[in-house]
């Protein structure tokens, strides 16, 4: 085997770990918003949506709700700040490890809403910072938005002419989310109040996956 066809080799394998772990990432992700929204009443990762909705509770005069929601957004910048800091000091996997303590501490305050908000979205700040990039190509992990915005992007340059295909990587964050929403949004329905455990053993396993990845990989799935 040639230098070259080992190393084409390397970077596919590395490449189909990452977006698996991008993949994983999203579902826990989508498990976690959309049980949260089902039992806190809130978005505990997507914050575009609580902008606007701590919007309408300020037109609306609900200091309250506006409070929590403001709250949110500050904890959610505050998370992804430090996960950038575990992640830069101690190792990438490390963020994965504190998210799952995060999502642990939310199961065990479960009759506190607001704490247990608060302990969500930073865990979903935090989680952003595992995994930034995919040989190069950006990557979402809590929302979707931009995902779906470079997808048509780079479908609108192809049909332009581009052949450049790598847009269509975005799905995957997509369809993590979508496919880990579904599976918590069930779980909330039929397992109550166990489901708010549900993201802390899928975080779990997360973290011991990752843990198997070479720590040389993981320089590619960080930002330069």
């Amino acid at each position: 085997m040639t230098v070259a066809r080992r190393r084409r080799l390397i970077k596919r394998q590395r490449s189909s770990v990452g977006l698996a772990l991008v993949a994983a990432i999203s579902f826990l992700a989508g498990m976690t918003d959309a049980i949260g929204l089902m039992s806190v009443g809130e978005f505990v990762s997507f914050m575009s949506g609580n902008t606007t909705r701590a919007s309408v509770a300020i037109a609306d005069g609900d200091l309250s709700r506006a409070v929590l929601l403001l709250t949110g957004l500050v904890a959610f910048v505050l998370g992804n700040a430090g996960g950038v800091i575990v992640a830069s000091r101690v190792r990438p996997h490390a963020v994965l490890l504190l998210v799952t303590g995060l999502l642990a501490a939310s199961a065990l305050v479960l009759e506190y809403r607001e704490a247990r908000f608060v302990m969500l979205i930073f865990a979903m700040g935090a989680i952003n910072a595992a995994v930034e990039q995919i040989e190069g190509l950006p990557i979402g992990l809590t929302y979707v938005t931009g995902a779906l915005s470079r997808f048509g992007r780079g479908l609108g340059r192809w049909i332009m002419g581009v052949r450049n295909r790598q847009w269509l990587v975005q799905l995957v964050p997509w369809s993590g989310m979508l496919s880990g929403a579904i599976a918590g949004a069930m779980l909330q329905r039929h397992a109550q109040y166990a489901a708010a455990w549900a993201p802390f053993f899928v975080a779990a396993l997360v973290t011991a996956a990752s843990i198997l990845i070479p720590r040389r990989w993981w320089a590619r799935y960080a930002p330069p």
